[in-house]
């Protein structure tokens, strides 16, 4: 029972995921239903081990291929050390990859934590038009709320 269960809130999060426009989630979901539902369900425990490494990987190599490709010049680069603003965006991101590694830690000593976040992820887009920008950074957020590392 546990297992339709599982199904059945996938697919109801799929939904609220799409009437919020969600794509992100809605795909993510999607694809674990068909691998749930198909043959390609041996590739979970996979997916729980390295999952996040290859996301994160994936996202670095999106982050960095502007400057990579050109379409962020060097130039540029350069004169994020010349003023506040950048300083203040240099620490900011310091501090964002120190919480998603206590996002990171939280999620693995909680990983029921995770659907209540998405949760929140979701109202956060449809309620006030946010951006889903992962559960890693949400639960360092909330690591930093409870105390725990």
């Amino acid at each position: 029972m546990r297992y339709e269960f599982s199904i059945v809130i996938l697919f109801c999060l799929t939904i609220i995921s799409y009437l919020v426009k969600n794509t992100a989630v809605s795909i993510a979901i999607l694809s674990l239903l068909i691998m749930k539902l198909t043959p390609l369900n041996y590739l979970f425990p996979y997916i729980e081990k390295q999952g996040i490494h290859v996301g994160i990987i994936i996202l670095t190599i999106a982050v960095m291929s502007p400057l990579v490709s050109g379409s962020l010049p060097t130039s540029y680069f350069m004169k994020s050390f010349s003023n506040w603003e950048s300083i203040v965006a240099i620490v900011t991101g310091i501090f964002v990859a120190w919480l998603g590694t206590r996002g990171i830690n939280f999620i693995t000593l909680k990983p029921s934590i995770v659907g209540s976040i998405l949760v929140g992820t979701i109202i956060g887009v449809a309620c006030f038009h946010g951006v889903p920008v992962g559960p890693l950074i949400a639960s360092g957020i909330i690591s930093l709320f409870l105390n725990t590392k």
